[in-house]
């Protein structure tokens, strides 16, 4: 072997060292870069599970909403400042061939099981109710009691795709988790029946959304069980509102939407109220019974099992629009401590039919009828006058199924009750006015001296047996028991669910409504659904009423008397010309029981001006 062949052999060998020592460098290389991968692949992993946290006690996974492979958030837990906890973070040195391999890694761990959207509808001899998986809440509630006239049953719920009783926990918007839930599509009730939402989450923790109905109950019985994991606090929203169930007027008219409701309602500390505000509002903290809302003929609430310290928010939703005068309706929300594992409360859908209402013991009949604040006690006895007065009319209906006939036989007990009183006061002020030239001469001669005109008026009045205070306590009187009994019956001749739909004789069909005869013409903002009848009957009453009042009393100025004459049937019609046609047919039954009235008392009363008391004026002896 020559010295050439001896390097090039040299030269060969260590090429083949380097190049096999190079290739083993590289496998090591090629299986650290591996093992490094799976490495950060296991330490992606194990950020993602921390984000979420463990298995514990005190935390739910709830699924991503987004169709992108994330970890779910926690719920209580913290979140980054871009709200998403459940993003795969790129660690210090980790390449992105290893965060996708960490995604995909999570993915197959974590990727829940689809769920589809389902729709459970319940139905009972009371409602119709529709509860959706996604989110396991109330979706629709169609009440059976105030079907339309083509007998079609109304919505309560205004948007259904917001539906009522989303759950928050503890932060946790629950609202677009899908449930399973295994009932069938329809349930007819025929006995107790429960349906439940279940959700688990990666944890195995579990909240169940129960709903218990009865056949024949007003009442839902809601149960939100936490199974696994606790939380301090919740939060029910009603987004979805409620909607109106009637008619309303068409166009715009003075007053016409005054009989229409769109209220948030609630009881708490013993106290019955009633709220109505066009923005956001929050309550006072109290302790509450029920919160709910209510419209014209139906509420529906959230009723506690006991009094809770609960904050309740409100926000107005404006639905007017051109040709629908719609009050609108309000977004609802109630949050409250969490007491033990699980919270429960009863959904009430009520028709606000009183003795139904009533009978539940919570109040509930002051939805219809409230006290005012500035009467002491009108809580309490002015409910219970209207009260009275409802049941007094469905007796009558009892008797003779007719709620027109039962409305003017009330109107005769209400005005018998008042006519001694109307009596004394008519008297009265008829001996006055047939005093007057005496007290006319008196006021002229003691202009200057109002000793001695007091003294002879006293002197008047004492000869002829008239008492100056009867005037008073005769006319005041019986206004004060009438009025309580007047604005009783304008309640619930306008807010009675019983009137509803009821035809009362000849034109009259709905004594809940104006009596529209003729649709072809209207009167702008008096009249704009048609011409009505009743309230030019009322007019022309109300005029011969007042006109045989102010005639017998001849003590007022004769141009007041003409003024009030024409004014009184003037702000009649104004009001009753968008009256429920119930509360008109009491007006113009009580007008003609006046004017028979006085036309009788005036005629007994003496039968020469100049007589007061069977017996002839006598002037003062200071006047003489």
């Amino acid at each position: 072997m020559n010295k050439n062949t001896l390097i090039g052999s040299v030269l060969i060998a260590a090429i083949m060292i380097w190049w096999f020592s190079m290739t083993s460098a590289n496998n090591e290389a090629a299986e650290k870069a591996k093992l490094a991968k799976q490495a950060a692949a296991k330490e992606a992993a194990a950020q993602v599970a921390d984000s979420a946290e463990s298995p514990s006690a005190s935390g739910l996974v709830l699924p991503g909403a987004t169709a992108e492979i994330k970890a779910a958030p926690v719920l209580g837990a913290a979140t980054d400042k871009s709200g998403d906890s459940s993003s795969v973070i790129l660690s210090e040195g980790q390449s992105p061939e290893s965060k996708d391999l960490a995604q995909q890694d999570s993915a197959a761990v974590e990727a829940p099981k689809v769920i589809a959207p389902r729709t459970v509808t319940v139905e009972t001899d009371k409602f119709i109710m529709t509860l959706s998986n996604k989110g396991g809440k109330v979706q629709s509630v169609i009440v059976k009691a105030l079907p339309d006239s083509a007998n079609h049953f109304p919505e309560l719920i205004q948007d259904t795709a917001l539906g009522a009783l989303d759950l928050n926990l503890g932060g946790a918007d629950l609202s677009e988790v899908m449930f399973n839930v295994d009932a069938p599509e329809w349930i007819n009730v025929e006995n107790d029946t429960t349906v439940q939402f279940v959700f688990t989450d990666a944890n195995g923790n579990q909240l169940v959304r129960s709903y218990g109905f009865t056949k024949a109950g007003v009442a839902v019985r809601q149960v939100n069980k936490f199974k696994g994991f606790r939380v301090d606090k919740y939060e029910l929203s009603w987004k979805g509102g409620m909607r109106e169930t009637e008619e309303f007027p068409k166009g715009k008219s003075f007053g016409g939407t005054s009989y229409f409701f769109s209220e948030v309602i609630f009881k708490n500390n013993e106290i019955t109220e009633r709220e109505t505000f066009n923005d956001a509002m929050t309550f006072d903290n109290a302790n509450y019974y029920w919160v709910g809302m209510r419209r014209k003929y139906v509420a529906m609430s959230v009723q506690f099992d006991s009094p809770v310290p609960a904050q309740v928010k409100a926000k107005h939703i404006n639905l007017a629009t051109e040709g629908n005068p719609d009050p609108g309706t309000y977004s609802l929300s109630i949050a409250d401590a969490v007491r033990g594992d699980s919270v429960a409360y009863n959904f009430m859908v009520l028709p606000l039919e009183w003795s139904e209402v009533e009978s539940l013991g919570q109040g509930y009949e002051k939805i219809i009828v409230t006290g005012s604040k500035w009467f002491p006690g009108s809580s309490v006895w002015f409910v219970w006058i209207c009260a009275m007065l409802l049941k007094l009319l469905k007796f009558f209906y009892s008797i003779i199924p007719n709620y027109g006939v039962a409305i003017i036989l009330v109107t005769f007990i209400v005005r018998g009750i008042t006519t001694p009183f109307t009596i004394k006061q008519l008297k009265s002020t008829s001996a006055m006015s047939k005093l007057k030239p005496q007290l006319d001469e008196i006021n002229v001669k003691y202009r200057s001296d109002p000793q001695k005109k007091q003294a002879a008026i006293m002197e008047l009045y004492a000869k002829n047996g008239v008492n100056p205070l009867a005037s008073c306590t005769g006319g005041c009187l019986p206004m004060i028991i009438q009025m309580p009994i007047f604005m009783g019956l304008f309640f619930v001749l306008g807010r009675a669910v019983e009137l509803r739909g009821m035809p009362a004789f000849l034109w009259i069909t709905d004594l809940s409504r104006s009596d529209v005869i003729f649709h072809g013409f209207s009167i702008p903002f008096l009249m704009p659904d048609g011409l009505a009848l009743l309230p030019w009957i009322m007019v022309v009453t109300t005029y011969f009423q007042t006109k045989v009042t102010m005639s017998g009393n001849g003590a007022m100025d004769p141009a007041q008397a003409k003024m009030m004459t024409w004014m009184m049937p003037a702000m009649m019609f104004l009001f009753s010309a968008v009256m429920p046609s119930g509360l008109v047919l009491y007006w113009i039954v009580s007008n003609f029981w006046s004017i028979i009235q006085y036309k009788i008392i005036r005629r007994d009363n003496g039968n020469t001006p100049k007589t007061v008391n069977g017996k002839k004026v006598v002037d003062a002896e200071i006047v003489k």
